[in-house]
């Protein structure tokens, strides 16, 4: 199979068989493609049985020596890992030169939330007006931080997705594995306040969120909705989606839920990356220590 074809029926299975985000499926090819045409021009070849470790070493050595960070070279390896797993299974090369190649090192960062008191501030005491698109902006910023929610599952949530009577909203999560998320009396209210005032617009959408023109929300109107409010109550430098979501769970975690429970609320498919947020909360109790009297 020629590489252009063998690339496309990777991305394929990827797409239609293993349900990766569009996201994930355009960052694979983009990866690919670069490796590729890195070794046409250096190597003048592009048959998959004749590449071998050490030039996918030479070009890790070469992203890197251009400045690209060590977390961006490591995904750039594991696409190429996952497609060279594909090519195996597929018989069209026999031994995989990924066997040999080891990620860059990466440090792990921390996420980044927000305390309480901004977020109180936030949703009781900020302004936002009485209109559709401010009861909006409330109700994204509210869902947001009371469920955990990723943006590209608030955007494409829909009104069946929400039962209000058992206070709990369906959301369709990564490789659309759909899963149960419970919403405060506070939400509760608020949805039902919202979907009240889009009746009255006569909107009709079948996601939640809509513009003025009954239009599924762009996810960076809804990004800067996030970062323009939370503006008004942080000085820090991340304002995003993500960093409610994040806020979301290390609230949890610091007011002692599970760790399980907060892995099958975020969609998590694994414990380890639920597990990030205890270092905020160790670094929480550092803190708290330091004003023992004796620390």
């Amino acid at each position: 199979m020629e590489l252009k074809q063998s690339i496309e029926h990777f991305l394929d299975t990827i797409r239609f068989e293993k349900k990766f985000s569009n996201h994930t499926a355009i960052a694979y090819q983009n990866d690919l493609e670069q490796f590729f045409l890195f070794l046409k021009l250096n190597y003048q070849t592009d048959d998959l049985s004749g590449i071998s470790h050490l030039q996918i070493r030479s070009w890790m050595a070469e992203l890197l020596e251009k400045g690209v960070n060590s977390r961006s070279v490591a995904r750039k390896i594991s696409a190429l890992k996952s497609f060279y797993k594909h090519a195996l299974r597929e018989s069209w090369i026999t031994v995989s030169p990924m066997a040999k190649i080891q990620s860059p090192r990466i440090s792990k960062r921390l996420p980044v939330f927000i305390e309480d008191k901004p977020i109180n501030k936030l949703m009781e005491e900020v302004e936002f007006g009485d209109d559709f698109e401010s009861k909006q902006e409330k109700l994204i910023i509210g869902l947001f931080y009371a469920t955990g929610i990723r943006l590209s599952e608030l955007i494409q949530l829909k009104e069946t997705d929400l039962n209000l009577y058992k206070s709990q909203i369906k959301v369709l999560g990564k490789r659309k594995k759909e899963r149960i998320v419970p919403i405060t009396p506070e939400i509760r209210l608020m949805i039902e306040d919202f979907l009240d005032l889009k009746r009255a617009e006569n909107l009709v959408s079948e996601t939640l969120f809509c513009s003025l023109k009954s239009k599924t929300l762009n996810p960076r109107k809804v990004y800067e909705i996030v970062k323009r409010n939370l503006s008004l109550v942080s000085t820090q430098d991340k304002r995003s989606p993500h960093v409610l979501r994040h806020t979301y769970a290390t609230h949890l975690l610091n007011e002692g839920a599970d760790l399980n429970a907060i892995k099958e609320l975020l969609g998590h498919a694994n414990l380890s990356a639920t597990q990030v947020y205890t270092h905020n909360s160790i670094e929480r109790l550092k803190e708290v220590y330091k004003k023992h009297p004796r620390a």
